[in-house]
């Protein structure tokens, strides 16, 4: 027993294997679809061997699908983008494998480098552009299936400078 403290456990600790719930075999919480991605991400021989470059279109693949899920793989060569689009229904998880993206949103630009990742809700709406001089590979979990993805008006600069929505 440890003197620092009179906590003891009684028997064999490895016996209460059968008062732990089972491992889920889909996600079924945001924390879970974020943990699903970041193990794709950490396993390249799942996806590094599918990767294509299209330079005249964004190549995407279906990398998995569950029950109420899809993972999708994109490619980004530099200057493609997304257009500006929301997920329609579905939440989703962004995460960048290699390269760099950069995110734009109604509150601006920031830059998602290999291993970042963005949770977003229904109807967040953002464009996604390859603004490197390398190309980029990015995982996408979607919750419910990906069934609409609606293109928005393209952001126009203001007088200020600042991207804003166009009307």
């Amino acid at each position: 027993m440890n003197s620092d403290s009179d906590l003891s456990i009684a028997g064999d600790i490895l016996e209460v294997q059968h008062l732990l719930r089972p491992a889920a075999p889909h996600p079924t919480t945001v924390a879970g679809f974020v943990g699903l991605a970041r193990s794709i991400a950490a396993d390249r021989t799942r996806w590094a061997p599918l990767v294509r470059y299209d330079t005249t279109t964004r190549w995407y693949h279906r990398l998995h699908q569950g029950p109420g899920y899809e993972v999708w793989l994109l490619s980004w060569v530099p200057g493609q983008g997304s257009g500006r689009h929301d997920h329609g229904l579905s939440s989703g998880v962004l995460t960048v494998l290699e390269g760099e993206l950069t995110e734009h949103t109604v509150r601006g630009a920031q830059s998602l480098h290999a291993g970042a990742q963005r949770v977003f809700a229904p109807g967040y709406v953002h464009e996604v552009v390859n603004d490197s001089l390398q190309p980029a590979v990015s995982l996408h979990v979607y919750f419910p299936g990906l069934t609409q993805m609606p293109m928005h008006a393209a952001r126009c600069e203001a007088a200020t400078g600042n991207p804003v929505p166009a009307v």
